[in-house]
């Protein structure tokens, strides 16, 4: 291993794989969100948070991640902060995989000061890093191990780390390699994970609020779910960041904390339900089915 890291393990999560469950815990992952105590709860911080209105004025809240992939991020802010996405429209809905949004026409031009990227930024390098990481102890198709790191799901391989494809989360259009996108064309998945694409385009965050107003919305006709000139592009009125609207329009949302008794009980539980609905428990869970638990500020 390359890289060292500091490892969260409790000791509820090293049953994680045992099938039983202790007679005084809750007895559902629902159950184990609603009963976490305040300490198990950690604020979004309103600079992470990316707020996007639609047509008829609908609400999506977008969650950024600017300590695993720092150099997209870093355009996006830039870009809510020049107002850049006022006036454009999603363009792609295809069926079980994206909803994506940007400039339609390609030809709106780019606020100053925006980085360059590159595919070295769809992954954390880890030499220089340690990370808090509470592990995942399952076997995962896509990479060496998984884990949590600061209310994240992340996949590794040793020298490094990286966001995973999973429902709800958003990620950078780009077009063939080497082009990594600027962060100006966005997509959210709205279909099965579809974690071959990790480490193939850069993954910035998720839709904590608002996912039903992107996965409903008509399928485009065209190749690859992109609306024709004829079907209706969805109108996005205004894109920012919370911290830029006025203190009683800035919405307030708490993670829990991936180091919490309570995140170690709600991953056992998600791997190992056995109540008045489950008979056999699984045994095991995914990274991407074991979504961290994200509610409203109280």
């Amino acid at each position: 291993m390359k890289a060292s890291f500091a490892l969260a393990l409790s000791a509820a999560l090293l049953a994680a794989s045992a099938p039983t469950i202790a007679a005084d815990s809750p007895a559902t992952p629902s159950a184990v969100v609603a009963q976490a105590p305040a300490t198990a709860w950690r604020a979004i911080p309103a600079d992470d948070l990316l707020v996007m209105r639609v047509e008829g004025g609908r609400r999506v809240v977008i969650q950024l991640a600017p300590g695993l992939s720092p150099g997209h991020v870093g355009n996006i802010v830039k870009l809510a902060k020049a107002h850049w996405w006022d006036g454009t429209s999603i363009n792609r809905v295809q069926d079980n995989y994206v909803v994506q949004w940007g400039d339609a026409t390609e030809k709106k031009p780019m606020p100053p000061g925006l980085s360059p990227t590159s595919p070295d930024d769809y992954a954390l390098p880890l030499a220089t890093r340690r990370l808090a990481v509470t592990p995942l102890p399952y076997p995962d198709p896509y990479a060496p191990s998984t884990g949590f790191v600061d209310g994240w799901p992340v996949a590794m391989d040793g020298s490094a780390a990286w966001l995973p494809h999973c429902y709800g989360y958003v990620g950078v259009g780009r077009n063939m390699s080497p082009d990594a996108g600027t962060g100006a064309e966005l997509y959210a998945v709205i279909g099965q994970a579809p974690r071959q694409l990790d480490r193939n385009i850069a993954v910035v965050g998720r839709v904590i609020e608002g996912m039903e107003i992107l996965s409903s919305l008509p399928r485009g006709t065209g190749e690859l779910g992109f609306y024709t000139a004829t079907e209706h592009k969805v109108p996005i009125l205004t894109v920012r960041l919370a911290s830029a609207l006025p203190k009683a329009q800035q919405p307030r949302f708490e993670m829990m904390d991936t180091q919490s008794a309570s995140f170690a009980d709600y991953l056992r539980l998600r791997a190992n339900r056995k109540d008045d609905f489950y008979d056999r428990p699984a045994g095991g869970v995914d990274l991407c089915n074991a979504p961290v638990p994200v509610r409203r500020a109280p």
